[in-house]
């Protein structure tokens, strides 16, 4: 919930021209606006032949009806959108998001033809337990595990550490590493090794430039899901080139 409308899309044209000077063809770039931009953004980047993937931050977990305040993922995707993200901590923690629920979103994204980015992570007591695999390990074979597969290639999964986001604190390179290889493993032993490899897993605890391309370099680590260095961007496009 950052950025009034004047200062989002000049963020979103900023991107847009480093998109134009730089070269990002080896990177898929998606921006999650605020809910009222989505459809200036789309018709911006439609404009300015942008590849930038634009999404919603959130969907409903019904498809219509009398639910004040929800937008539907067929919302979403009649403005423009393609992905949608499901399943943030800021979501798990502050409006106590269940797993029923963030399934049912799951399925309404791909029946609209939206990309789910399915969140998964652990809170810092969970890490200090020593139960962090445990816990995203439930957080997946509750949810998007449960998926067929021609359903689950579609879906990206970000693995943000909750003590990591927002905090200044990183999970460390190796850190990060050993949780994707967690939870390709968890996809190996569910869909096989063609799923494992080909899916994308995302880290998203404090990315910046200063560390993109060290956590970017982990084998397991396809890429990033970017929060307030996405709000500059000039940072947003070092990490694009890490």
């Amino acid at each position: 919930m950052n950025m009034h409308y004047n200062e989002a899309m000049t963020l979103v044209a900023d991107l847009v021209r480093s998109e134009g000077t730089e070269d990002w063809s080896d990177a898929d770039v998606a921006i999650f606006p605020p809910f009222l931009y989505t459809r200036a953004a789309v018709e911006f980047g439609k404009n300015s032949k942008s590849q930038i993937i634009v999404g919603g931050q959130n969907c409903a977990s019904t498809e219509n009806g009398a639910y004040t305040g929800e937008i539907s993922a067929s919302m979403l995707r009649e403005v423009g959108a393609s992905a949608v993200l499901i399943g943030h901590s800021e979501r798990r923690e502050y409006f106590k998001e269940s797993d029923e629920e963030l399934l049912a979103k799951t399925k309404l994204a791909l029946k609209e033809g939206l990309t789910p980015f399915f969140c998964c992570g652990e809170l810092l007591s969970e890490r200090k337990s020593g139960n962090h695999f445990s816990v995203v390990e439930h957080q997946l074979t509750s949810t998007v595990l449960t998926l067929t597969k021609e359903e689950f290639e579609k879906v990206v999964i970000a693995y943000e550490p909750v003590w990591a986001i927002g905090t200044g604190e990183m999970a460390s390179p190796e850190q990060a590493q050993e949780m994707h290889a967690h939870i390709r493993k968890l996809i190996r032993d569910r869909f096989g090794d063609t799923m494992a490899d080909g899916i994308r897993i995302l880290y998203g605890g404090s990315m910046k430039p200063c560390n993109a391309t060290e956590l970017l370099s982990k084998s397991d680590v396809d890429g990033g899901l970017i929060g307030g260095a996405s709000l500059k961007a000039e940072d947003f496009s070092a990490i694009i080139r890490a």
